[in-house]
């Protein structure tokens, strides 16, 4: 087939190193796209930098597909952890100093934050069980000097406590006698300062069989209790909720699922749709146990390597369901097995939960306080994919057991406790959540430092860096194109430029 000769005088252009045919499609089609990316970055992806390079502690370039990053640089914050921080580590514990320890030495007692109270109730110091209270003002994990608050309607050690629609709550425990109580107390807060109020009972509501040593987690709709030990000393496998009315009252206990194994003195947290019970004292002794159950509409179901059985017939007979009535949420089942085991038992330990993640710290394995800090991060389904993680510079600074966590914002407290000496008044502090790397280089993006301008007025000025990076490169935008349409006469003018001042031959 014949091909059309070019006109006389006209010559084939070839673009992209004579690969593409410069007044072809393919190479239209090419410099569109590219100018298409221009523009985005130009007027899109700059600005925004700017602007969280005036907010930002850092700012990430092309972070997202950072690959991998062999140059990691972390602040001295981070106290010697690896960086960057493998997820769910914590920054290193230091003991706060001895004006902000506690006023007594205590031990089995409870703890809880109410607006901007940090408050230690009850516990012993070892021979005798206390009924006093303490409180801090805290806010973000600094707290000052300790004051006395509401003493406990009687003395109590190794309760359960929670907090609940803005209300401490303390449930059984062991009463001045030293034997297990169904007492169920309350602390609120009132006014607009959210000052605290008295301990009192809740009215109506008590145990329905006397525990210490049980876990108790706030749920969506009400109080869960697990497990602890009754006036026998045996460790009990019974499952109890609370559920809240539509005035936000606390109805009777009812029965849940059993554990899997009976228990007391275990940790106790909620992530997500899952309760979490963990360690403890079985009837063999302390254990490493894992018990999770999922927390839903009734039948719900629960992977999971060995699972408790299913409540009696008798039970699902009584049950609200049976007569009619919307039966509240609940846990159903319970599953344990070897995946989702502790690396080594614990009891009387510190538990509780932080950004997805649930931690046990210290505890004992039967003979002397440990040091231990262990996290997990469970996925969607309950699992512990990834199991326990131990990271030796996120131990305690020495063996604790007895101890009372409280999460306040990003920090982890935790309140006496009993170390090899005895009881203690230390209070424990770290945050759970290490800073990310201040300057970073990887194979495709790099993370630098920014201003990290505090407030409205680092916002503001945020915004000004944004509008004014978005300004400049629209004019730089502009420009280009207007060079790339006109590259004759801007090559003639730039000859002209260079041609100025030079003698003319002749």
């Amino acid at each position: 087939m014949a091909t059309k000769a070019l006109p006389p005088g006209a010559v084939h252009r070839r673009a992209l190193f004579g690969s593409l045919d410069a007044d072809g499609w393919t190479w239209a089609g090419l410099k569109a796209f590219v100018w298409f990316l221009l523009f985005i970055v130009l007027l899109g992806y700059v600005p925004d930098r700017a602007y969280y390079f005036t907010v930002g502690r850092t700012v990430e370039i092309d972070a997202p597909i950072l690959l991998w990053s062999p140059v990691n640089l972390c602040p001295a914050e981070n106290h010697g952890l690896p960086c960057p921080a493998p997820a769910g580590a914590v920054v290193p514990w230091t003991i706060a100093p001895q004006q902000l320890a506690l006023p007594a030495f205590r031990t089995n007692g409870a703890a809880a934050q109410l607006a901007t109270h940090l408050i230690y109730f009850g516990g012993t110091d070892g021979t005798t069980s206390s009924k006093s209270t303490y409180v801090a003002e805290v806010k973000d994990g600094v707290f000052g000097a300790w004051t006395a608050g509401p003493d406990l309607p009687e003395a109590r050690s190794g309760a359960a406590a929670t907090v609940l629609s803005g209300a401490a709550y303390l449930i059984g425990g062991n009463g001045p006698d030293g034997k297990p109580t169904d007492t169920v107390w309350t602390l609120p807060t009132k006014g607009d300062k959210a000052d605290l109020g008295t301990w009192a009972p809740v009215k109506g509501l008590t145990l329905p069989d006397p525990r210490a040593g049980a876990v108790a987690v706030a749920v969506t709709d009400g109080i869960l209790v697990a497990g602890g030990r009754g006036p026998d000393g045996t460790p009990s496998s019974k499952v109890w909720k609370s559920t809240v009315d539509a005035k936000g009252v606390l109805g009777a206990f009812t029965e849940q699922a059993p554990l899997v194994a009976g228990v007391a003195d275990a940790s106790g947290a909620v992530v997500g749709d899952f309760v979490w019970v963990y360690g403890g004292t079985d009837a063999k002794g302390p254990t490493n146990a894992v018990q999770v159950g999922h927390f839903g509409p009734p039948g719900t179901a629960l992977p999971g390597a060995s699972a408790a059985p299913a409540p009696s017939a008798a039970a699902v007979a009584a049950s609200p369901a049976a007569s009619g009535v919307a039966q509240p949420q609940g846990v159903g089942r319970w599953a344990s097995g070897a995946t989702l085991n502790l690396p080594a038992p614990r009891t009387g330990a510190s538990g509780f939960a932080s950004n997805g993640t649930i931690y046990l710290a210290g505890g004992s394995d039967g003979h002397v306080p440990k040091s231990e800090l262990y996290w997990a991060i469970p996925d969607s389904n309950g699992l512990l994919t990834d199991g326990w993680h131990h990271l030796s510079n996120d131990d305690l600074p020495g063996g604790l057991t007895g101890t009372s966590p409280v999460i306040s914002g990003s920090n982890a407290i935790l309140l006496g406790g009993t170390s090899q000496g005895g009881p203690t008044n230390s209070v424990t502090q770290a945050s759970v959540a290490p800073l990310e790397p201040f300057f970073q280089l990887g194979l495709f993006g790099v993370v630098i430092p920014g201003l990290q301008i505090p407030g409205e007025i680092g916002q503001q000025l945020g915004y000004l860096s944004a509008a004014g990076a978005g300004s400049v490169n629209f004019a730089l935008f502009v420009v280009l194109a207007v060079v790339f349409n006109h590259r004759p006469q801007v090559s003639a003018w730039i000859d002209r430029r260079r041609n100025r001042g030079r003698p003319v031959r002749r």
